[in-house]
């Protein structure tokens, strides 16, 4: 295959993007047809570069916090262009801005790291590392979050674009951790919304999954230690049956759980651990279980350590056992906002057709964009990525997972249209506020 090698990418020439923009129209200059157009030319001129910055990226997959080529291959495809992107205090993952800050300011966002998978495909794209692939389209994501900073750019070259538009390409989704690194950096200070875009392989390429409110999960780790004096089986009266007690905790645990909340929020305690004990004649002084809780509910999250905690100390009192818990924070559910979701689905019907946007399930997989939605209104979007028409698809987080390369340039046109839906109308309640203060 062609790597991105040096030199700027076509169509996009280092003077076309300008240190400083024209100012931005006050009224919208474009209609769809009219983005339309200008999409199909920067995708005539850009596709089948970016299919290969995709390919590239593909063949050399690198671990969350380790994506150095990766951040790289990013830094230099934005710089060729003129614009100024700045790496993350990590040393991995990269925040650009497009445009200026007299206006709205809307991210998208994309997730760079990979998984510690084998590549099971025969491709002439396969990885190229042993024991790591992107078996999740996080290489999709950051080709097309970087095609959608590209074509931006050019519009605000133009004087097209109505406020900023910032390119946030994140590390260590999968670990998790990198989302709040680039908030520690201020990746979303003064964003007034957050986009991003997840492939999914059971959608068709060409239909985006929408969906309002909770979309995927709330995604934590809790440790459970449980001990006790230990003793004889035969006399299990003078001691604490500890094994016991392991076994009504992880019974009854998940259980009063489901009772002390909405069931609605989808609270669910799943143990994928447990153990005590190393001989059938002796009660063990300790034992663990070990176990995820998932949640769709963002109240429901964040009450659940401390009623865990409550809950586990009353079933451990009941068997004279200590029991203590360890929970771990992972990432919070991704809530939809649905004024964000409406803007996602806007610019679906202008960019791609009335029957583009289609309902996607919720899912109790974890994704760390959640933290942004605590902070930022914003939406997360299902792109689909399998051929239309194909028998054949393939999941996430496998290694014969792949994708109909087709879609990349579906997301560019979805993510620009939807950069710009989302800046022209920050721009009209700008406008509007500003005019009520006047009327004050």
């Amino acid at each position: 295959m062609t790597q991105p090698g040096p030199g700027v990418m076509p169509g996009l020439e280092p003077a076309a993007v300008a240190d400083e923009p024209r100012s931005e129209p006050d009224v919208s200059p474009w209609d769809g047809a009219a983005l339309q157009m200008q999409l199909d030319a920067f995708l005539a001129r850009t596709g089948r570069r970016l299919i290969d910055f995709r390919r590239d990226l593909h063949m050399h997959p690198e671990l969350g916090y380790a994506e150095h080529r990766t951040t790289e291959q990013i830094v230099r495809a934005l710089t060729e262009v003129g614009l100024r992107p700045r790496v993350l205090p990590k040393g991995t993952g990269v925040i650009c801005d497009v445009g200026t800050a007299d206006g709205p300011t809307v991210a998208l966002r994309a997730d760079i790291d990979a998984l510690p998978l084998m590549d099971e495909k025969d491709v002439p794209y396969r990885s190229t590392v042993p024991g790591v692939a992107h078996a999740c389209g996080h290489d999709v994501h950051t080709t097309m979050v970087l095609g959608t900073g590209l074509f931006l750019a050019q519009q605000a070259a133009a004087g097209l674009l109505p406020g900023r538009v910032r390119l946030l390409f994140q590390p260590a989704e999968e670990n998790p951790g990198g989302a709040l690194d680039v908030m520690a950096a201020g990746g979303i200070a003064g964003v007034d919304r957050v986009f991003a875009l997840h492939c999914d392989p059971r959608i068709e390429v060409g239909e985006v999954g929408l969906r309002a409110g909770p979309i995927t999960a709330a995604c934590d780790k809790v440790y459970v230690r449980v001990t006790g004096p230990g003793g004889h089986t035969a006399r299990p009266h003078l001691t604490a049956d500890l094994v016991y007690a392991l076994a009504k905790i992880v019974t009854e645990l998940p259980a009063a759980l489901s009772r002390r909340v909405d069931p609605r929020s989808s609270l669910s305690l799943v143990w994928g651990r447990v153990a005590a004990g190393s001989v059938a004649n002796a009660i063990p002084d300790d034992g663990i279980a070990e176990g995820t809780v998932r949640c769709l509910d963002d109240e429901a999250w964040h009450k659940a350590p401390e009623m865990m905690k409550a809950l586990l100390q009353s079933v451990a009192a009941a068997y004279d056992v200590e029991a203590s818990l360890e929970y771990v924070r992972g990432v919070p559910p991704t809530v939809n906002e649905p004024t964000s979701v409406q803007m996602f689905r806007d610019a679906a019907i202008q960019m791609l057709g009335e029957t583009a946007p289609v309902p996607t399930p919720q899912s109790l997989g974890g994704e760390d964009f959640g933290w942004y939605l605590e902070s930022v209104p914003g939406a997360l979007a299902r792109l689909g990525v399998r051929t239309p028409g194909s028998a054949e698809e393939y999941d996430l987080h496998r290694g014969d997972f792949d994708v109909d390369e087709s879609c990349i340039g579906v997301g560019v046109r979805f993510l620009s249209a939807t950069a710009l839906t989302a800046l022209w109308d920050g721009r009209r309640s700008m406008t509007d506020e500003l005019g009520d203060t006047v009327s004050a």
